[in-house]
């Protein structure tokens, strides 16, 4: 079955990921840090997780993101066949708008470093699933979160890209586009219209891993595609007014 590699180890969809995919094989969980996991440990454990290992990982740190795959791999002991890219940051749009240094924190984490762990990922790992997560955020960017959405935005062209780029392997992107998700990343903002939970959006890739070899775009929850293009009709003036 290969080894299963959690990137945001502290992620609520990546823990949820985690306890759905880790039965019968070894785990490692990467995150800025290795403290804090531990109830997480214990659960993928009594989940059937064969071993679960840490690794302390920083996204910023491009220059090691290949050597955190190799590692990764050295400690299951095995090959990585499910890598789930769960790391992210959703910043602060109001300070992003007149301090640079934060935009480009932000753009960082949620484009940059998500394109080189994904092609990383997609040099090294020879079958199995990588899972990426875009946004409804980057369907259209709106005034009142552009940093953010732009990110999700370039990256949701690079997934669809790299699918391409893999079609006909043995190795599948599965490309996420969740719309609001309620957890801790968004505590204390009001819910969006079709909002998801971290459970409802792990539940949703993990069907798409389940369904086959090929890659996807998955829509959560499905009808957020159809938002989505009544989104692509509201005029300017209209749309500069809404909300996050």
């Amino acid at each position: 079955m290969g080894a299963l590699l959690i990137l945001g180890g502290r992620s609520d969809i990546g823990g949820e990921l985690a306890r759905r995919l880790c039965q019968g094989r070894p785990v490692v969980l990467a995150a800025r840090g290795e403290q804090g996991m531990e109830t997480l440990i214990e659960e993928l454990t009594a989940a059937g997780a064969t071993s679960v290992h840490t690794l302390s990982f920083d996204a910023t740190q491009v220059d090691l993101h290949r050597e955190i795959v190799e590692r990764a791999a050295q400690r299951a002991g095995q090959d990585i066949t499910t890598a789930v890219v769960a790391f992210g940051v959703l910043g602060d749009q109001d300070r992003a708008e007149h301090d640079e240094a934060h935009a480009f924190d932000i753009a960082l984490v949620d484009y940059a470093a998500q394109v080189s762990m994904l092609t990383v990922l997609a040099d090294v790992m020879t079958s199995g699933h990588i899972v990426a997560f875009s946004s409804i955020a980057g369907w259209r960017a709106r005034r009142a979160n552009y940093v953010y959405g732009s990110t999700k935005a370039g990256l949701d062209a690079f997934c669809q890209g790299l699918a391409d780029r893999l079609h006909g392997s043995k190795l599948a992107l599965i490309t996420a586009r969740p719309g609001f998700v309620i957890g801790s990343m968004t505590e204390g903002m009001k819910p969006a219209p079709l909002s998801v939970t971290p459970d409802s959006v792990a539940e949703a890739v993990t069907k798409a891993i389940e369904s086959g070899t090929e890659s996807r775009t998955v829509w959560i929850p499905r009808a957020l595609r159809l938002l989505a293009w009544v989104m692509k009709l509201v005029p300017r003036p209209i749309w500069r007014h809404m909300p996050r």
